[in-house]
């Protein structure tokens, strides 16, 4: 992978001498990470084949903590350094109730690994770097915005996110850094509009405390040693108060039920969600992968009661490749 030739503005780059621990050298421990993922994969038509971000090196044997979307399904997957140096990496592990995913380098990275700290700690306007790969060039000086619950229409919340800002442009996989510590990897950059119409751009960060209790089996297992939670392969979205079908994914268990696309969700299990969060949670309610999930759903001034064999996403995504 080369060195890409974009630089955050200097003015919104970390300066060394302003950080009480050596900042090049945490600097070094954000790696570049480039995928290539087969064309038959179950996510290459919404992720793409090829993928480019960030990880953070978090052992010194060469174990990287990035963001799951990069390496899911990835069939080869390259890992850069800040002075050019790639070596081959493989995909360990893909969580989808966190949103991490875990690189083995297979080749000596020789790069410091950055220590986990500890989120619960942080405070709204706390300093921080937001790192991508490629050293200070590459990094951006960033406060805390926020902490909240986070709901993604994939099925996916978080319940206490980091909301950074200024943003960084390229969020995928970056390091979130505090005190010389990793507090967290970036996944995503949200806008958010004032009243005055000023719109504010704000990286959405996964806190790094998720990792250590899932990290052995991830290691171990590849996932998390539990029943997979119900998913229904629906993408959902909220619009003027209401819960909307969005989007199905190919031949999962939402479309083989007989969900649509603009159907409106007033119950699950006969609950009404209220918002995004509460959708998904009521679905993960209904027990483990497997489990029946029962839509009451609003379709052309009718009302319509499906009820959805739920499966388990990680059988539907292609294994890591052993090499």
């Amino acid at each position: 992978m080369a060195k890409a030739d974009w630089e955050i503005p200097a003015n919104l780059q970390p300066d060394p001498s302003d950080y009480s621990y050596d900042l090049t050298r945490a600097l070094d421990a954000v790696v570049g990470i480039r995928s290539y993922v087969p064309a038959d994969a179950f996510t290459a038509g919404t992720l793409g084949t090829e993928r480019a971000g960030s990880g953070v090196v978090i052992r010194e044997s060469g174990l990287i903590a990035t963001i799951g979307y990069l390496v899911t399904e990835a069939e080869t997957i390259w890992i850069t350094s800040t002075d050019g140096r790639a070596v081959p990496g493989h995909a360990l592990a893909y969580d989808q109730e966190t949103g991490f995913g875990l690189v083995q380098a297979l080749g000596r990275l020789g790069l410091p690994a950055l220590e986990m700290g500890d989120p619960d700690l942080l405070k709204t306007g706390d300093a921080a770097v937001f790192a991508a790969y490629g050293g200070r060039k590459h990094a951006v000086e960033t406060r805390i915005v926020a902490r909240q619950e986070f709901a993604g229409y994939w099925e996916y919340v978080l319940d206490d996110a980091l909301f950074t800002a200024p943003a960084h442009p390229f969020w995928g996989g970056c390091g979130l850094i505090v005190d010389g510590r990793l507090m967290g990897i970036g996944s995503l950059i949200l806008q958010q509009g004032d009243r005055k119409g000023r719109r504010l751009d704000m990286n959405m960060v996964v806190p790094i405390n998720l990792l250590p209790p899932i990290l052995d089996d991830l290691l171990n297992f590849g996932r998390v040693n539990r029943p997979a939670r119900p998913w229904l392969g629906m993408y959902a979205t909220e619009a003027e108060d209401a819960l909307l079908v969005g989007g199905l994914a190919d031949d999962a268990p939402a479309e083989k039920a007989g969900v649509h696309v603009g159907d409106r969700i007033l119950t699950v299990n006969g609950e009404e969600p209220g918002d995004l969060a509460g959708l998904w949670r009521r679905v993960w309610a209904s027990g483990s992968a497997g489990a029946e999930v029962r839509l009451s759903l609003r379709r052309d001034r009718e009302t319509v009661e499906i009820a959805v064999r739920s499966g388990d996403r990680a059988r539907f995504l292609k294994a890591p490749r052993l090499h």
